[in-house]
């Protein structure tokens, strides 16, 4: 960040402490809240301690120096600890009372993925025994391997079942996988080579390399008909339907944890910028969002009028995931994009006196969602520590 102007520089010190007040101000006896308490946080149940808010907010709460964040991490995960299902699953929320928890309309698959890299976080940091949670580990991991494909080594979802809750991608799920390989290679887990090896060949379909396994040859020859290769990864693969939308979050979490090679990470990386999907704030989760008329569209991706062109998962910006788009372009060594990308990220969150709204209109920019969103200040603080670690270790991360 050495070539900042100190206004910008002022401005990401601005953040990290607005960061780091609204995690404390968002803290319940129990663990984090998805966002701050207003009337409508209340109505639509973000008040709650989510499976996947939470972990991310973990990644950034322990290790803060910050007391009651310390604390407040390791609470996080025991709520969805207490919770958790007798067949291994952890709940998409729970209630900080510990009176309700939720497993969403088809099921909620990457809470368990996000906890159980929350867990090995904390494991990491020295934060909790080695021994805490082992148990529920276990059970977490059982349930997931009962949704892998037994030769593939990926893992199967329903639609709507995972963040991106309203859109209809099913089968093999790019975001999904990403989080799966990377709780493989965290926990030492069998067939971590082969997850990596068949997600590459579903996924990027367009490569000269011919899977040798008949049914994925099957899969590649729906995915490449009537298609030119994206320059990304496909959002999901299913029986002859697949994703071309350009899943930001998915292929930059790909890159995260090691999936993409160098090529594939470059070209990821540039066609994200081709599409201007980080202006004027990072970052437009779809590339390419679905029109009512597009063969994708489902009926209930109107739900509240919220997943229209441009909006929520189908176009919005959201900061978060702007947070771990500029903790790729550190790890891949491109600093000064990479701390381009943290202003533009701070100036999101301060929009509207430091609102951390949600998620923006892709096109109008009108902030939508709840304000106080705990994990785009978690995911700043992510950020921000990345490009500072990256800068005294140059080049990209294994």
């Amino acid at each position: 960040m050495k070539d900042l102007s100190p206004e910008d520089r002022a401005l990401i010190a601005q953040c990290e402490q607005a960061s780091l007040d609204l995690l404390v101000r968002n803290l319940s006896p129990h663990g984090i809240l998805a966002a701050s308490r207003t009337e409508a946080a209340v109505a639509r149940r973000y008040t709650r301690i989510f499976g996947r808010d939470a972990a991310i907010c973990i990644m950034a709460m322990a290790g803060s120096g910050v007391p009651a964040l310390e604390e407040g991490a390791v609470a996080s995960v025991q709520a969805l600890a207490d919770q958790q299902a007798a067949n291994g699953q952890i709940p998409k929320y729970v209630d900080p009372e510990g009176q309700d928890a939720d497993f969403w309309y088809l099921g909620c698959i990457d809470a368990t993925l996000w906890w159980l890299i929350a867990i090995d976080h904390l494991r990491g940091l020295g934060r909790v025994p080695g021994g805490r949670w082992a148990a529920g580990e276990a059970l977490a991991i059982q349930w997931l391997l009962a949704q892998e494909h037994q030769h593939f080594r990926l893992l199967q979802q329903n639609e709507a079942s995972d963040w991106a809750d309203i859109m209809p991608r099913s089968g093999f799920v790019l975001y999904t996988n990403a989080l799966w390989y990377e709780v493989k290679r965290r926990f030492g887990l069998a067939n971590a080579d082969e997850t990596k090896h068949h997600f590459n060949h579903l996924f990027n379909p367009f490569q000269q390399d011919l899977p040798e396994y008949h049914r994925a040859r099957l899969l590649r020859h729906y995915a490449r008909r009537g298609r030119r290769d994206p320059g990304m990864y496909l959002s999901f693969v299913n029986l002859s339907v697949v994703g071309d939308e350009g899943d930001v979050f998915g292929n930059v979490l790909a890159i995260q944890s090691g999936l993409a090679d160098a090529d594939m990470a470059s070209s990821i990386v540039q066609r994200i910028g081709e599409a201007a999907a980080s202006e004027p704030w990072p970052v437009r989760v779809v590339l390419h969002p679905l029109s009512q008329q597009h063969p994708l569209w489902r009926p209930y991706m109107g739900r509240h009028q919220q997943n229209y062109l441009h909006q929520y998962h189908n176009g919005g910006i959201w900061p978060f995931v702007g947070g771990f788009w500029v903790m790729v372009l550190a790890q891949l060594g491109l600093h000064d994009q990479a701390s381009a990308e943290l202003v533009k990220l701070a100036r999101a969150n301060a929009h509207d006196d430091w609102r951390f709204t949600e998620w923006f209109h892709g096109k109008t920019l009108a902030p939508m969602g709840m304000a106080g969103q705990s994990w785009n200040a978690a995911a700043f603080l992510m950020a921000s520590k990345a490009l500072r670690e990256s800068t005294l270790s140059p080049g990209r991360a294994g």
